[in-house]
């Protein structure tokens, strides 16, 4: 079976964008005879006058002054010799040689940095997974964000800040790649790596996080963009962030004040500032995270004129635990002030609009502010609880620890963290169930209960 590589990819780039190359062959004296090519600023298939000009010109061209040789036999469908990341025309054309010799037909393609800031994955049935840091085989892998194709997309614009040229052509699988700099010899921001067909079977996407994308920007930030991109009200929001530039998304609150949020890597309850008005964010992260490996983002988020403010969770037993207290929630999160009974209105609302989001996520917890008129999202996360009743969460213990409540939360999270295993948590004083002193003891994973002072 005679299967060439390049053949492949000259008809892959009259679709789409492709990373610049030109290809050879390797003739009976030892020469190299060019195929095809893609190069930016060149008609396709250009010929160039020699085969150390094609080198030149296409290092020039590639955005990391760097390329790549792939090696292969038409009658052979793997890959031979792969040399990545050369920046010479002498490493290059001295590689040529060598491959060309053992009869060898050769791709020279510009490096693809996938470690940018952008993501790579595959379309396919209906869904788009992807991930940063990695080529689209990422999908083989454990991690990736899977999402239903138009919702993907509208995320990857609000993020990126362009619409990545993909279509959902059907019985089609495609292999992309974003980036936040042009790249390939379309000179565009999306490329396309495979596209194949046959391929029929329809799709279901996990739309769960934390992921490898979530991670990448910060939980918090990609709870609320999903929320906001799936319509629903999440205060106007600038997420500056360590590796991809600042993005905004969410709705004007009709307040001009702001909170500042920082936004773990995953979900760390109470752990990190959140404080209303506007600080030095880049002063915060260099405090809080100096290796730069906890906060991946901090928010700058409207405020919310809030009449009442709280938590949702899903209770062990399936019943929806709504707690809250007139005003901001903030002190109500971290334990500082218990909930209060809630007009039946604003429970309502909040009951109405986790319906909706379980419709289409499934089990979810989210903060929420009412601000008289609706229901607000300041947190979305995906899970149920185990709690039910006086149990945070359930299980037996060799014997158990009585912590204080009216500790400072940093100092809860250290005591529970020095146990040794086998040790259950018994939660001494008043405490609401969705307060981050119970994410915390719930994250922790140990049996835990409430106990009466």
């Amino acid at each position: 079976m005679v299967f060439y590589k390049d053949e492949s990819l000259d008809g892959l780039a009259k679709k789409g964008n492709v990373a610049q190359f030109v290809s050879f062959r390797p003739e009976p004296d030892g020469s190299l005879q060019q195929r095809f090519s893609r190069v930016a600023g060149f008609e396709p298939n250009h010929t160039f006058a020699s085969v150390e000009e094609a080198v030149a010109t296409l290092i020039r061209a590639s955005s990391e002054l760097s390329v790549n040789i792939r090696s292969f036999e038409p009658d052979d469908p793997r890959s031979k010799e792969f040399v990545y990341g050369l920046k010479t025309v002498g490493d290059v054309l001295s590689n040529l040689k060598r491959l060309g010799q053992a009869g060898l037909f050769l791709i020279i393609n510009e490096t693809i940095d996938v470690s940018d800031g952008g993501v790579s994955g595959v379309v396919q049935g209906g869904v788009m997974e992807f991930a940063p840091d990695d080529t689209p085989r990422c999908v083989e892998k454990p991690g990736v964000a899977s999402l239903p194709f138009d919702l993907g997309m509208r995320l990857l614009e609000t993020v990126y800040g362009f619409r990545p040229e993909l279509d959902l052509a059907a019985n089609e699988r495609i292999e992309f790649s974003v980036h936040p700099r042009i790249r390939g010899w379309r000179q565009t921001q999306t490329l396309t790596w495979e596209r194949e067909s046959g391929f029929e079977a329809k799709a279901d996407a996990r739309m769960s996080w934390p992921n490898r994308f979530s991670r990448h920007l910060g939980d918090k930030a990609f709870g609320l963009l999903i929320a906001h991109e799936l319509g629903f009200a999440v205060p106007r929001t600038l997420a500056i962030s360590r590796r991809v530039a600042p993005f905004l998304f969410g709705q004007g609150t009709g307040n001009a004040e702001v909170w500042l949020r920082t936004c773990p890597v995953t979900p760390q309850p109470g752990r990190f500032t959140t404080i209303k008005g506007w600080t030095d964010p880049f002063a915060l992260l260099a405090s809080e995270d100096t290796d730069g490996l906890e906060i991946a983002s901090v928010l700058s988020q409207a405020a919310i004129p809030a009449k009442y403010s709280g938590a949702v969770i899903v209770g062990g037993n399936g019943e929806l635990i709504v707690e809250g207290r007139k005003g901001e929630g903030d002190r109500l999160m971290l334990g500082l002030d218990l909930p209060e009974t809630l007009p039946e209105s604003v429970t309502a609302d909040v009951r109405t609009t986790f319906e909706r989001l379980s419709t289409l996520l499934g089990a979810v917890r989210f903060e929420w502010v009412h601000d008289g008129s609706r229901v607000w999202i300041v947190q979305l996360h995906r899970g149920a609880t185990g709690t039910y009743g006086s149990v945070l969460v359930p299980g037996n213990a060799e014997r158990w620890e009585r912590i204080d409540a009216a500790m400072p939360l940093e100092e809860i999270r250290a005591s529970i963290a020095r146990l040794d295993k086998g040790i259950g948590l018994e939660i001494v004083g008043d405490v609401g169930l969705t307060s981050h002193i119970a994410d915390v003891v719930r994250k922790a994973g140990r049996p835990a209960r409430l106990a009466p002072t």
